[in-house]
């Protein structure tokens, strides 16, 4: 191996520096700053990242060694730390990588430091976007001009590789490296790559389904990572982009970014898996909420035309639709399952209509440098939310896990001292930036969860009219359960088994700032165990698995109408508050038992 520096400047060199004080230019020193996960403290992002000094890693004569900037933030490194679906440290030991750690990342901005000799498109000094798709260049399928996507040899940086961005220094081949854009400062640079170029192959990556000029592109989760870039990647490609979101305060959003028009998933409510064919009236039931979600579109556009192409990303809860409602010769594209992977497909509308399923995987090197030419353009916004010092990397990863981050993308500051540095000429292309939306806390759900009665026992519609529980003049105060058995956020699970064997319940509640956030049931405990070992499963902490939000009633309020709400929400309990220093602070819990209980009593 040989590498290409350049000469040292007069400044000192040192063979360890500290965060934000950058070594002479081409100085390679022999040790850095990383965050490291290791095996033995796999867990939650708070638990399983942890600051180290490690050795600068030797690059090959196909790699370059980057100065990281920035770092974006993405849940593959949630993944690492937590050790599944895979274990990224023992599988690269088992192909002979002795490292006994992981330094994860896989967006960063930088300047490079060193190349390798065979390395002809980057020098020292430049400063790169690095995008994450490594593969071996002596690989017969790369060789033969092949889509290295398809490689055996194909892995993800900074998760299937090591020393990923989060370290002073991190190595990558050279052909990962594509100019930054000047006009973007480090913190927004590092933010739009990966999810920027894999929104880029769903949409140009496949023929006769690339997007044109006229295009209908119905894209999922708007304003996500994911999602915000591909409204611009379709309105830069002259498509027309139909964003679906939750929320209508997310509608501005999406708009400014350019797309046309906006539906909130949430008015609607036949999520899930299709009720099996011969189930006549539960299909029905599906077939009429799609049915009207396909007007939805209509009523956007203005004209009753269908989009050519579905960007999917939630899976398992709206497969069914985006192929219903996805146009006769049309392409559903889809690159994750963050709802599930179960999903179900009724084939007559895939054979009858001839529409295509695609599953897509990240980008190659063409569709990476296609989208960065955009940015370069200034015809991309890199949507950054919001951006953590290098201290706060864990917390960063720790949100996310949580579902608690906010919409768009974030960034880790790695080399730059402070937000705001790095860009060097104005903008190419004057664009908005438009305000990103609060947290996405809302999921799509399946139509009939399992903790819900089934259709027919509870009507599933809130406006339907429920004839009112017999007012006996009972207060909510006189049923309750005194007193709330909780937990905050950071409990482990184990720790929540523990609570609830000794209490004898079914459920707690998760408290913080004397308010009531959540509920951790049984049922959360046991889909939290799937997939994952009895201890990764204790391990977790309440607020990971717990469902978001309580409907909460008030100490003095009526039963009748208590009984009410939970039977229009289909739900089996409520936190009980009283007013205390003008905060509704939680002091009991009525369940349905309760009410029945007291049925019984007479």
């Amino acid at each position: 191996m040989s590498v290409v520096t350049e000469p040292q400047t007069s400044k000192k060199a040192k063979d360890l520096y500290d965060m934000g004080e950058a070594p002479p230019l081409g100085h390679v020193p022999d040790k850095m700053h990383a965050w490291l996960i290791r095996s033995e403290r796999f867990g939650e992002p708070m638990q399983a990242f942890q600051q180290e000094v490690v050795a600068v890693p030797p690059i090959k004569d196909d790699e370059v060694l980057v100065y990281v900037m920035a770092a974006g933030v993405n849940y593959n490194n949630v993944w690492a730390g937590l050790g599944i679906p895979i274990d990224v440290i023992k599988t690269r030991n088992k192909v002979g990588e002795p490292e006994s750690f992981h330094i994860g990342g896989s967006d960063a901005s930088g300047i490079v430091y060193a190349v390798g000799k065979d390395v002809t498109n980057v020098k020292v000094g430049d400063e790169v976007v690095v995008h994450c798709a490594t593969w071996d260049r002596n690989c017969p399928m790369v060789k033969a001009g092949e889509d290295p996507m398809y490689s055996p040899t194909f892995r993800i940086w900074g998760y299937e590789t090591n020393y990923g961005s989060f370290a002073q220094f991190t190595k990558v081949q050279g052909h990962q490296c594509a100019p930054k854009p000047k006009h973007m400062t480090w913190e927004e640079a590092a933010a739009y790559m990966l999810v920027g170029a894999t929104a880029y192959r769903m949409l140009h990556g496949w023929k006769e389904h690339t997007v044109r000029p006229g295009d209908v592109v119905l894209i999922w989760g708007g304003a996500g990572g994911l999602g915000s870039m591909a409204i611009q990647i379709v309105k830069a490609a002259g498509g027309i982009p139909i964003a679906v979101v939750a929320g209508k305060d997310k509608f501005e959003f999406c708009k400014q970014l350019g797309a046309v028009g906006c539906i909130d998933r949430r008015d609607f409510d036949h999520w899930g898996m299709l009720p099996h064919w011969k189930d006549s009236a539960g299909y029905k039931q599906w077939l009429d909420g799609a049915r009207s979600f396909g007007k939805a579109i209509w009523d956007v556009l203005g004209d009753k035309r269908s989009p050519r192409i579905v960007f999917e990303h939630p899976g398992e809860t709206t497969i069914p639709t985006s192929i219903f409602v996805c146009d006769t010769g049309g392409m559903v594209v889809i690159c994750a399952g963050t709802t599930g992977y179960n999903a179900t497909v009724d084939l007559r509308y895939l054979w009858m209509r001839q529409k295509r399923l695609e599953g897509s995987h990240f980008a190659n090197d063409e569709q990476c440098y296609g989208l960065n030419n955009l940015a370069l353009a200034g015809k991309l916004d890199p949507c950054l939310s919001r951006t953590f010092p290098w201290a706060e990397l864990p917390n960063a990863h720790q949100l996310m896990h949580e579902n608690r981050h906010p919409s768009g993308n974030m960034s880790i500051l790695v080399g730059a001292t402070e937000m705001g540095l790095g860009a060097t000429s104005a903008e190419p292309i004057p664009m908005a930036h438009p305000v990103v939306p609060g947290p996405d806390l809302d999921r799509p759900r399946a139509a009939f969860p399992i903790s819900q009665p089934l259709p027919g026992v509870a009507e599933q519609d809130s406006d339907v009219d429920i004839p009112p529980f017999e007012d006996d003049g009972s207060t909510v105060g006189q049923l309750m359960h005194p007193g709330v058995i909780s937990c905050t956020r950071l409990t482990t699970l184990g720790t929540v088994a523990n609570i609830m064997a000794e209490n004898d319940v079914h459920a707690i509640v998760v408290i913080e700032d004397n308010q009531a956030v959540g509920v951790v049931s049984q049922t959360d405990m046991v889909l939290a165990r799937q997939g994952r070992t009895l201890e990764h499963a204790r391990a977790m902490t309440a607020g990971a698995v717990m469902s978001r939000g309580c409907v909460t009633t008030d100490i003095n309020d009526r039963v009748s109408d208590a009984v009410t709400t939970m039977t229009r929400l289909s739900i089996h309990r409520m936190v009980v508050t009283e007013s205390k220093d003008g905060k509704a602070v939680p002091v009991g819990v009525l369940s349905m038992t309760d009410i029945v209980k007291r049925m019984v009593a007479g």
